[in-house]
């Protein structure tokens, strides 16, 4: 199936490591020009060179998007490659650990700007290159945590919440412009950071962090297993292209069966 993505300019933050490499292989899989943007050096490097490796344009930088001044240093560096772009994944994010009663102001604040205010920032400074080229998509990556939380990352819950929120009212400003957004909301996929996670969560009970993954996906998910980044990826992908023209303003779940409401 042709996807239509060849010659598009796509922008895919957290872009270094987990579903955001995968999308990024995958768009450039469909000859579309990458740019990803992550904080680490080392990871950025060695994605660079699997996409390339793969014949994929890509272009890589430094910025930590939870900034404003790291959105601008994309916005910038993707204007001067390729004149704007036609795609934004906004795929930025981490987990937490903590009790609402413990958390104190600045790790809110923190997850409120990685996960909301980075979407907001990088949407202004993109739809008018988007507007030029006749349109564009922009997705949301949030998780199926806005919708049914778990109970040790209140932040992560709310403000993944925010992002289906914000990526509702984007879709509705933004599609007299031909402009798509959507959101992703993601179950059980087998990242770094959800490895990390449940190293944190099983270190004073053994260690045992591939026995934790396995149980928590047994006893949540009908599937029985965590998604690989790869598909979840494959999803986005679909929804950045012609295929899914009529998608505006959706949250859909990739989540194995997880979501326990209609």
């Amino acid at each position: 199936m042709d996807l239509g993505l060849s010659g598009k300019v796509a922008v895919i933050t957290g872009g270094s490591v987990g579903i955001g490499l995968a999308i990024a292989k995958g768009l450039a899989t469909e000859g579309a020009r990458v740019v990803i943007a992550a904080r680490n050096e080392e990871r950025l490097a060695a994605a660079r060179a699997e996409i390339a490796a793969a014949g994929g344009e890509v272009v890589t930088l430094i910025a930590d998007v939870a900034t404003a001044e790291g959105c601008d240093k994309v916005i910038a560096t993707t204007t001067e490659a390729f004149g704007g772009a036609d795609i934004l994944i906004n795929n930025a994010g981490t987990g937490s650990n903590e009790t609402i009663m413990e958390a104190p102001d600045d790790k809110w604040q923190f997850y409120w700007d990685l996960h909301v205010m980075a979407a907001v920032r990088l949407a202004r400074g993109f739809v008018p290159s988007m507007r030029t080229r006749g349109g564009g998509v922009i997705l949301n990556n949030a998780s199926i945590c806005a919708t049914q939380p778990l109970w040790y990352e209140p932040i992560y819950n709310v403000t993944k919440s925010a992002l289906v929120m914000a990526s509702k009212t984007m879709s509705t400003e933004f599609i007299k412009d031909g402009i798509r957004v959507n959101a992703v909301n993601c179950g059980f996929v087998l990242t770094p950071d959800w490895i990390s996670t449940a190293k944190q969560l099983t270190a004073d009970s053994g260690g045992d962090w591939q026995g934790y993954i396995e149980n928590l996906a047994k006893e949540n998910a009908p599937i029985g297993r965590f998604a690989s980044p790869e598909e979840a990826a494959d999803f986005f992908v679909f929804l950045c292209s012609d295929r899914a023209s009529y998608s505006v303003g959706s949250t859909y779940y990739v989540d194995g069966g997880m979501l326990k409401t209609i």
